[in-house]
C-alpha cells in the first residue's frame, strides 16, 4: 500500500477543507439540526460548483474521475466538519447504484443533475423491525400492467422531504435475494413522508407506500439484480463513511486536547494529570489507526483488489473508534460536556448514529466473519433481528 499522496490529492484536501471552513461551519450544522429538509444552501451550492457532488460520476457525465481514494481524502474532510446534507445519500450511494445499473438513458436523466446538486435520490431501504440484509427487503412490488404498486413502510430515509427522487427496494419474488430497485416520484400519489428524530438531529423520515403506482420502465437494472447493486455499493459507501468517521474523530480529538490545554485545576492544566493524558493517548494510536485502515481500504478499491472484508473491517472500527474518541471527549469535557453550549456533544451524537447507520456494527461482525470463514456472504449473513 502506497500513501503518499499526490500533490493532486493535496490540493483536493485544501479546497475541501477550505470550502467547509466557509460553508459547513459549526453554526451551520447546529441550524440544521431537525430542519425539514436538512440541506444547507451555501455548502450544497458550493459542493455542487467544485464538482465534489459529481465525485462518483463518469467524466462523461460531468465527474472528475476521481478514485476511492481521492473521494477518500474528500470525506474526511467532511467529516471533520461533521457536514450536513444528502451527499452520501444522493451523490455517492445512489450515484453508484445508477452508474452500474441503470440505463443510458436512466443515466442521463439523472447523474448530471446529481452531479451539479439540481436533483437529489434518496434510497430508501430499511424497513420497520426488519435487518440490513436481503432478507429485510419485505416490501412488496406487486406486477400490475404496465408496472408495479407498492404498499409498505420504509423507515430511516435521509433527506426524504428534499429528495425529487426515491431509490426504492422492493421485493419482487419469495427467493431470498429477489429484489428490484425502483425510482419513483418523491411527490408521487399515495406516497407520505413523517420525519423522525434521531440521535444526531439529523434528517431522516419515515415513508408510506399506499398503493403507489411506478411504471415498469422505472425499475434500475434486470429484474431481480436489485440486491446485488445495492451490496456493490454499500461497499463502497461504507468505505467513504469510514474516512468521514476518522476525520470526525481526528477533529474531535483536536477540541478536547484543547480543552485539557485550557481548562484548569489545582493550578496547572488538567492535560497534565496522568490519567487524562493517557487517554488522550490511547484516542491518539486509535484515530491514526482509524485513519490507516480507512484509506487502505480505498487504496485497495482503487486499484481493484477485492475490498469485502477491508470495506466492513473499516467502517466497523472507524465508527468504533469515532464513538469511543467522543466519548472519551465528553468525560473529559466532565459535565459540561453534555451541553448543548459545547462542540464535542454534535461529535458524539453523530458518532453513535453513524455507528448504527448503513450496516451496524453487528452486520459489519457477520460480513468479516463469513469472509473469513466460508467466503460465501449471501447466504451465510444472518439479518439481525432490528435496525
Amino acid at each position: 500500500m502506497d500513501l503518499k499522496f499526490s500533490d493532486e490529492q493535496n490540493i483536493l484536501r485544501d479546497m475541501t477543507r477550505s470550502l467547509c471552513a466557509d460553508h459547513s461551519t459549526i453554526a451551520v450544522v447546529r441550524a440544521m439540526e431537525n430542519d425539514p429538509h436538512g440541506v444547507p444552501e451555501g455548502l450544497w451550492r458550493q459542493m455542487g460548483e467544485t464538482g465534489l457532488l459529481a465525485m462518483m460520476l463518469p467524466e462523461s457525465m460531468g465527474g472528475a474521475g476521481f478514485d476511492m481514494l481521492d473521494c477518500a481524502v474528500i470525506y474526511e474532510e467532511l467529516g471533520r466538519h461533521l457536514a450536513p446534507g444528502p451527499y452520501f445519500a444522493s451523490a455517492t450511494l445512489s450515484a453508484l447504484v445508477l452508474r452500474e445499473a441503470a440505463s443510458a438513458g436512466q443515466q442521463q436523466a439523472l447523474l448530471p443533475g446529481i452531479g451539479s446538486g439540481a436533483t437529489i435520490v434518496t434510497p430508501a431501504w430499511l424497513e420497520p423491525g426488519n435487518g440490513f440484509g436481503p432478507r429485510g427487503v419485505q416490501l412488496r412490488a406487486r406486477p400490475t400492467e404496465g408496472g408495479y404498486l407498492l404498499s409498505g413502510t420504509k423507515r430511516h430515509v435521509f433527506h426524504a422531504a428534499a429528495a425529487h427522487k426515491l431509490l426504492v427496494l422492493a421485493r419482487t419474488g419469495d427467493d431470498e435475494q429477489a429484489i428490484d430497485l425502483l425510482l419513483l416520484d418523491r411527490d408521487a400519489p399515495g406516497v407520505r413522508l413523517e420525519q423522525q428524530k434521531s440521535m444526531a438531529s439529523d434528517t431522516q423520515y419515515r415513508v408510506v407506500f399506499d398503493d403507489v403506482a411506478v411504471p415498469a420502465g422505472a425499475r434500475i437494472g434486470a429484474p431481480g439484480s436489485g440486491w446485488r447493486s445495492w451490496d456493490a455499493a454499500m461497499h463502497d459507501g461504507i468505505i467513504l463513511l469510514a474516512a468521514w468517521a476518522a476525520g470526525g474523530a481526528e477533529r474531535a480529538l483536536e477540541i478536547t486536547v484543547q480543552y485539557a490545554k485550557d481548562r484548569e485545576q489545582f493550578g496547572k492544566p488538567i492535560g497534565a494529570f496522568q490519567a487524562l493524558a493517557h487517554y488522550m493517548a490511547d484516542a491518539s494510536a486509535a484515530v491514526d489507526g482509524a485513519r490507516t485502515l480507512a484509506y487502505e481500504a480505498a487504496w485497495a478499491r482503487s486499484r481493484g483488489h477485492d475490498v469485502r472484508r477491508l470495506a466492513a473491517m473499516a467502517k466497523l472500527f472507524c465508527c468504533k473508534t469515532f464513538r469511543d474518541v467522543t466519548a472519551t471527549g465528553q468525560q473529559i469535557h466532565g459535565g459540561i460536556g453534555f451541553t448543548l453550549d459545547y462542540d464535542i456533544q454534535l461529535f458524539y451524537r453523530r458518532a453513535k448514529q453513524l455507528q448504527m447507520n448503513w450496516w451496524d456494527a453487528h452486520y459489519l461482525e457477520e460480513l468479516v466473519a463469513a469472509d473469513i470463514l466460508d467466503r460465501e456472504l449471501p447466504r451465510t449473513i444472518p439479518d439481525p433481528f432490528t435496525v
